[in-house]
């Protein structure tokens, strides 16, 4: 009997799925005929000139634009850059860009590389590549800098007002995925991790070596800014603190072959030295996989701001000529359970927007320790400072570049030799202020969005009239809160201030000698590794 009942039902289920891949696979066939169809009609006959090529990059765009912005097409270019970034060396010029609205701004020459050795400075606008004039170059203008070592490019750039030419010879430049260790405070191993690229395990284990045989009996971990990478890097990052067959982290999706579980496959380095990991509003993807990891296992003290919450996994995939699609695949998942991911891009408000998890939905989840941990995105520090955060307001001075702006002018007004007496003070923060002011700095508040919004359906509803000085003042009162919000955020905006301006003068080496002393993230773990009773109190 048993016999006869599966059969049957067994047809049923091969009949269905077949049923529904062969429905699958001819509404695909269908739209992409339609689609043929539309895109020949539209290039034949459309009143005015247009090319295919521009059509269909606005066409790819638009389809991918209402998934999640890690879903994007590469073309070739994109491709190589992609290559390059997990590579860790490139060639060119050695420097930080900023591509926007036809200008190359330096934002960070690295120290010894061609634009360094040429004179370059961060602030410094590139206006002219070779005979190539930007603001008549439609392409990416960044590709203009790349080129094969020993070759030369000749440039014009703009600083402070004043139009000064220079000429470089690219070299081939090894970006450092720890671009800085240091033994502090007597027996404390401090490393700054930054990317996480193929060379990210073995130069983070170097210095690990390195740090212990000086002395150091703690280590800090530094991620902050941190903003991803290779996967599987993140769980040997892990690797070298936890021992072999931990799990770190799982993926799942909708598509059964990409739900996986990673665990870690080699003996550690040290699974017993005290730990402290540092994260903040920028750290992403890979470091939140290891800060996680490390929380979720009881094996560090996590300091600083709730991470940034990227827990989507992209994995590209070849497409003709060269192209390819990065596609989002899953969702990452800490050992206890916890989504990483913030932002839920499948599901929307009214306006559209992805919906983030409120703080009273949040879910209660226990480490291997029994201590509970919650989700709502990101991983949150078990030591929160606010030094750390990035607030709207702050997030704002950022997108607009008013800190990277200030920092170029302050440079240009002060000298400074010596990083050890720097401190950014209170009369350098009314000068910031004052810097913000005098450049029309604004930014939109979502409730000003909102407002705006309403205004323009009072607009069509014929009661402007009504209610236009109700609204004026009512955004005279948020222009005051704004203000009032600049100095409540003080503390963030003067750091990150600090951060860049010190740069400035000393590149990220003396950056990085600063904050070992000054910078108060760095100041607290310090202080938890040195309490060991609050430190094991904290993992209990």
């Amino acid at each position: 009997m048993k016999k006869k009942i599966f059969i049957p039902i067994l047809a049923v289920v091969i009949f269905l799925t077949t049923a529904s891949f062969k429905n699958d696979f001819f509404e695909i066939a269908k739209q992409i005929e339609i689609f043929t169809t539309l895109f020949k009609e539209l290039n034949m006959n459309y009143v005015d000139e247009n090319t295919p090529a521009t059509l269909m990059d606005k066409a790819i765009h638009g389809m991918l634009e209402d998934l999640d912005p890690y879903t994007v097409y590469w073309n070739e270019q994109a491709v190589e850059d992609a290559r390059i970034k997990n590579s860790g060396t490139y060639t060119g010029i050695g420097a930080s860009v900023r591509t926007l609205n036809e200008k190359i701004i330096i934002t960070e020459p690295f120290k010894g590389y061609p634009a360094d050795k040429a004179g370059l400075k961060a602030g410094d606008e590139i206006i002219k590549v070779g005979d190539i004039i930007l603001a008549d170059f439609e392409d990416d203008a960044g590709d203009l800098l790349k080129g094969a070592a020993g070759t030369t490019v000749e440039l014009s750039f703009k600083r402070q007002g004043e139009i000064q030419t220079t000429t470089l010879i690219r070299e081939k430049v090894e970006i450092k995925a720890v671009p800085y260790y240091k033994l502090i405070h007597g027996d404390i191993g401090y490393i700054v991790l930054s990317k996480f690229n193929r060379k990210t395990t073995t130069e983070t284990r170097a210095a690990l070596v390195e740090l212990k045989s000086q002395g150091a009996t703690k280590i800090i971990l530094d991620l902050r800014g941190n903003p991803g990478g290779l996967l599987n890097e993140a769980i040997n990052i892990v690797n070298l603190f936890v021992p072999k067959g931990e799990v770190i982290t799982t993926t799942k999706s909708f598509i059964e072959k990409y739900n996986k579980t990673y665990k870690t496959r080699r003996d550690p380095a040290d699974a017993e030295i005290p730990l402290v990991v540092l994260v903040n509003g920028r750290s992403a993807s890979a470091s939140e996989i290891v800060a996680g990891g490390l929380q979720d296992l009881d094996r560090a003290v996590i300091v600083g701001a709730r991470s940034f919450g990227k827990g989507l996994v992209q994995r590209p995939k070849k497409l003709t000529y060269g192209t390819q699609l990065k596609v989002t695949i899953s969702r990452y998942y800490t050992p206890s359970g916890r989504c990483i991911q913030a932002l839920d891009y499948w599901n929307r408000d009214e306006n559209g927007d992805p919906v983030r998890l409120d703080p009273k939905e949040y879910n209660k989840f226990t480490t291997k320790g029994g201590r509970t941990v919650y989700d709502g995105g990101g991983i949150l520090p078990d030591i929160e400072l606010e030094t750390a955060k990035f607030s709207p307001i702050t997030t704002a001075l950022l997108k607009d570049n008013a800190i990277f702006d200030y920092a170029t002018e302050y440079y240009y007004k002060n000298n400074m030799t010596d990083w050890k007496g720097f401190q950014f003070s209170e009369a350098d923060f009314k000068d910031f202020l004052g810097f913000l002011k005098r450049n029309n700095f604004e930014y939109e508040t979502k409730t000003e969005k909102e407002f705006a919004e309403a205004m323009r359906l009072a607009e069509d509803d014929e009661l402007i009239d009504e209610i236009e000085s109700s609204y004026n003042e009512l955004m005279a009162s948020i222009d005051r809160a704004k203000e009032k919000d600049l100095i409540s955020k003080k503390a963030e905006i003067k750091s990150l201030l600090s951060d860049e301006i010190l740069k400035r003068y000393f590149y990220k080496q003396g950056l990085y000698d600063y904050q070992v002393e000054h910078n108060p993230e760095i100041l607290k773990a310090v202080s938890v590794l040195n309490d060991i009773k609050k430190y094991n109190r904290i993992l209990r």
